[in-house]
């Protein structure tokens, strides 16, 4: 590895404020803010907006497209308009 030209990679808290839930990693990105972890020490702390604790997909609440729902739909909306065309 080439000295000097590599970004800081430091331990870091992100943290998903709606879910309350946080992990600590490493990363380079960085924060004025920091937080007391769980191991007494104090790291920079990254609120983050979706977490899997709060996205959809892991925590089971996605939506299922009913596909067959939406063609019936759309033949309704349009109906044989679309074979003529």
């Amino acid at each position: 590895m080439n000295q000097g030209i590599h970004p800081d990679y430091h331990p870091v808290v992100f943290r998903d404020r709606s879910a309350g839930f946080a992990f600590l990693t490493r990363s380079t990105a960085t924060s004025e803010r920091t937080i007391a972890w769980e191991d007494g020490n104090t790291y920079p702390v990254v609120d983050v907006e979706i977490s899997s604790a709060s996205h959809p997909f892991y925590t089971g609440q996605a939506r299922v497209l009913d596909s067959a729902g939406r063609v019936e739909q759309f033949r309704r909306r349009y109906g044989d308009k679309a074979k003529g065309a």
